[in-house]
């Protein structure tokens, strides 16, 4: 065991407060930063966890966010054209107005809301992968709708309630997990259920984005390439994980949400830096005469800011780890309120070679305090 190791172990007190300053500060980003992706992820849910290899839309419209993403009607059948395609189906998204029937004495709630249209066969392409079998057999009955947990307060019902959407009446037959949408209501309906609910307009010419299977998913690069290459201007298909980043982009891009990124990783560095170089800062300092007695032994400057420097990665080390532990604790309790919070490689990854920057440059603005270790001071 090393001496910088073996002193931060055995005065563990003194150096637990620039562990806590990393932890919180790794703690913060991560946490900002998987609430956002798990609100993009709830979003785009029923897209996300559908059975399509590729997403066909316009040519100017990389996602779901911005813009009118409908397509011309034939675009459909020319999907067909290249033999490894299985499967197409349209994406139908639209929306009513919600009103409640609440019971004596309950408040009516009046609420517009997005609908995402599903087809409940068994295997559908439009049918996402999470549902189960009772959710899919529930939307097969006329008029039955399914939503996420989170909106039942906001929408005044429960599960097995009526409403009317439209001036149709519809019931609550089915309630989805991870299905949240914080800039607006979603439910799902079969699409059956839509078209009673005036939602598709089969005259008009027009499609919403298709959904495209293929024979082998592994080969969805390929496909894709060669859907674009006879698209004549009109399309322009995307592989899953093209069409999901593309959608995660447009959100993060969007003013408020990367400003609020930006400065929590700001205010991250910031406090794990100022915290951390000044807690290393008061322990070397108490440790000044053992600095002192290495230097009286001939062990020089150098090596000494070596050991800090080591010290600073050690407890780098401990803060991921207890910044790991932190959010996945957050995660957990945000999980069981209905709150996604999703933790992916690349961003822990990032996060933790930023933590571990954060130690190395706290240790070395606390490096000038050896300066104090003078051996002359051991005799007084």
């Amino acid at each position: 065991m090393s001496l910088a190791l073996a002193t931060l172990i055995y005065e563990w007190r003194r150096y637990l407060a620039a562990v806590i300053a990393l932890a919180f500060s790794g703690m913060m980003v991560l946490a900002f930063s998987g609430l956002f992706a798990g609100i993009i992820h709830s979003v785009f849910a029923t897209t996300e966890r559908s059975r399509a290899d590729i997403f066909i839309m316009p040519p100017n419209t990389p996602q779901m966010t911005n813009g009118n993403p409908t397509l011309p009607d034939r675009v459909q059948p020319m999907i067909y054209l290249d033999p490894e395609v299985t499967d197409v189906e349209s994406l139908v998204v639209n929306g009513g107005q919600w009103v409640n029937a609440p019971k004596p004495g309950a408040k009516q709630v009046e609420q517009y809301v997005q609908f995402w249209a599903v087809d409940p066969a068994p295997n559908a392409l439009t049918l996402p992968t999470d549902y189960t079998e009772a959710t899919r057999i529930a939307l097969t009955e006329p008029g039955a709708v399914a939503m996420d947990a989170s909106v039942l307060p906001a929408l005044g019902v429960k599960l097995g309630d009526q409403a009317s959407v439209n001036g149709h009446t519809v019931h609550v037959r089915a309630i989805l997990h991870g299905y949240s949408n914080a800039d607006g209501i979603e439910l799902v309906a079969s699409r059956d259920t839509m078209r009673l609910l005036g939602m598709i307009d089969e005259k008009s010419g027009r499609t919403g984005p298709l959904m495209v299977r293929i024979k082998d998913p592994k080969r969805a690069a390929i496909v894709e390439a060669h859907l674009n290459s006879f698209s004549h201007g009109l399309y322009r298909a995307w592989t899953r994980e093209e069409f999901n980043r593309a959608n995660e982009q447009a959100v993060m891009s969007e003013q408020i949400v990367g400003l609020l990124l930006v400065f929590s990783v700001f205010l991250a560095v910031l406090i794990g830096i100022g915290v951390t170089s000044q807690t290393l800062r008061g322990a070397i300092l108490s440790n000044i005469r053992e600095f002192a007695s290495l230097r009286a032994l001939g062990i020089g400057m150098g090596s000494l800011r070596l050991i800090v420097m080591e010290m600073s990665f050690w407890a780098g080390l401990i803060g991921i780890a207890a910044a790991l532990g932190l959010t996945w604790l957050i995660a957990a309790g945000a999980g069981s309120i209905g709150l996604p919070i999703v933790m992916r490689l690349p961003t822990i990854i990032q996060v933790s070679v930023m933590m571990l920057i954060i130690a190395v440059i706290s240790g070395a603005m606390a490096m000038s305090i050896l300066k104090k270790s003078q051996p002359a001071d051991l005799l007084r």
